[in-house]
């Protein structure tokens, strides 16, 4: 009993010779706890399938609104803009085929960022009880899209004989167009997502955000048909202009957009890396305010 009660006395000596355990806030890229999101990557693939099957739940068509969304729009976008007002495609492409090599990866866009940019303030039951990195919900929320995209690549796939284009090697840059892609809407969505946190008019901001962002990238016409100017310029910084431009590129044989690609690369980055710094400084706050 003497053993046990004089090694106490010096563990408890021990503790308070110690030195004082000081948290401070992390600084610099390690304040991202980027790591951290890669720890709980199984909650993340569980939040992304949990976003696909909600979508298509009790729906009696499935997936193949994945399909008729953007091979319905590619018929009117035909009948009005190709028809009725002759809009050209810039080359011998048939316009059906053009706009639908274009639909694709705005609708992977579009509809990430209308689901992930209210992902938070949607999440509220998880954020109040649960702690993760809230990061992964507007993950989640932009990869949940790709499965729709894969199923309406398909289709693209069965259109292109029909409208004799042939297969070319350039589309083994399609992969790292859609991640592109992906990073560009999940970049908008990790500011949308925040600022609906603290303001929720942004939920009613996003889907005319979107409806504008539409006309200023070239899903409709060519980029050729811009006039030189201003407001070619923002076209030209409109990180989806490049990598529309790069799918039909790949896709339809379009001019390589080597120097657009790299202006979207360099808009994305910035982008990202502020998006990721705002995102992690409002967090501490989003318990309190959702």
């Amino acid at each position: 009993m003497a053993e046990i009660g004089s090694s106490t006395q010096r563990s408890l000596t021990d503790v308070r010779s110690a030195a004082p355990l000081v948290l401070k806030p992390r600084r610099g890229w390690s304040a991202l706890q980027l790591r951290e999101v890669w720890a709980y990557r199984e909650l993340l693939f569980f939040l992304t399938w949990r976003d696909i099957l909600v979508r298509y739940k009790q729906a009696v068509l499935g997936v193949a609104w994945s399909v008729l969304q953007p091979f319905v729009t590619m018929v009117v976008f035909t009948v009005i803009f190709g028809t009725l007002l002759h809009v050209g495609t810039g080359s011998s492409t048939p316009y059906a085929i053009f706009s639908y090599t274009a639909l694709l990866p705005w609708n992977l866009f579009s509809g990430s960022l209308s689901r992930a940019g209210t992902s938070v303030v949607g999440s509220a039951n998880l954020v109040t009880k649960v702690y993760f990195p809230r990061l992964i919900i507007p993950v989640s929320s932009v990869l949940a899209g790709i499965v729709d995209f894969a199923i309406a690549f398909v289709v693209l796939l069965f259109l292109m004989p029909y409208f004799h284009i042939p297969y070319s090697w350039h589309m083994v840059a399609i992969p790292g167009l859609v991640v592109l892609c992906v990073l560009t809407a999940l970049s908008v969505a990790i500011w949308l997502s925040a600022l609906n946190v603290m303001y929720r008019d942004v939920q009613y901001l996003i889907p005319f955000l979107i409806q504008l962002w539409m006309y200023l990238s070239p899903v409709i016409f060519p980029i050729s048909k811009v006039p030189a100017g201003p407001l070619r310029t923002v076209f030209m910084l409109n990180p989806m202009t490049g990598v529309i431009q790069g799918f039909r590129w790949a896709v339809l044989g379009d001019p390589a957009p080597d120097g657009l690609l790299a202006v979207t690369m360099g808009v994305v980055a910035v982008l990202f890396v502020t998006g990721l710094f705002y995102f992690k400084r409002m967090e501490r706050s989003f318990a309190d305010v959702v």
